[in-house]
């Protein structure tokens, strides 16, 4: 707390003085460019805060002048607002990069569409029905010599009805529900296994 050793004035003084409003004093106040100072009020006694007249006419004066000359003067909103936009200017050269990066991926045949996916994985399941269905014949075709012929039948007969039950199972397991397709609709890229 100062003495009071100086001429201290109120705001609106300090307004009047610059032909400015309250308020526009205190956001200069605010933003660094006039400050005041603790004082203790010798009608009420309280500690106060005014302007010290010389000084802040001084530094309103310096803040004219450089704004004249073109000088901005940095305050801490300004220093604090320059920062938040190089965080975002960082935020998006990153995601600019990421996009780069999986463009070029992309290009490089590391991604397919889905559609290819989904091409590729109906031609395979194809393929193993028709392996999967084969394998009871194929099997008691290696051991018949061993059984009976009712005995082989009966046995094939099994193996079939499993395969196929086992099969059905695979498949409704695999359907989709509407709600997830319209999810992965929002993905159209999958990433290739890289073995």
């Amino acid at each position: 707390m100062s003495e009071n050793k100086g001429n201290f004035q109120r705001t609106e003084t300090i307004a009047q003085l610059f032909g400015v409003s309250v308020r526009r004093i205190q956001q200069l106040t605010q933003e660094g460019i006039i400050k005041t100072t603790k004082i203790i009020d010798e009608e009420s006694g309280k500690t106060v805060r005014r302007y010290d007249l010389v000084p802040t006419i001084q530094s309103y004066i310096k803040y004219l002048s450089d704004k004249a000359y073109g000088k901005q003067h940095r305050t801490d909103k300004e220093i604090e607002l320059r920062e938040q936009k190089m965080r975002a200017d960082v935020a998006l050269k990153e995601s600019q990069g990421e996009l780069h990066r999986l463009k070029t991926d992309i290009a490089a045949g590391k991604y397919i569409a889905i559609e290819e996916v989904k091409i590729d994985y109906q031609k395979f399941f194809v393929s193993f029905k028709k392996f999967a269905i084969s394998l009871p014949s194929r099997l008691i075709g290696m051991i018949s010599a061993a059984l009976d012929p009712s005995e082989a039948r009966r046995l094939e007969k099994e193996l079939a009805d499993e395969v196929n039950k086992l099969l059905g199972a695979f498949v409704i397991a695999g359907i989709v529900e509407p709600k997830e397709e319209e999810k992965k609709k929002h993905g159209t890229k999958k990433k290739k296994n890289s073995d």
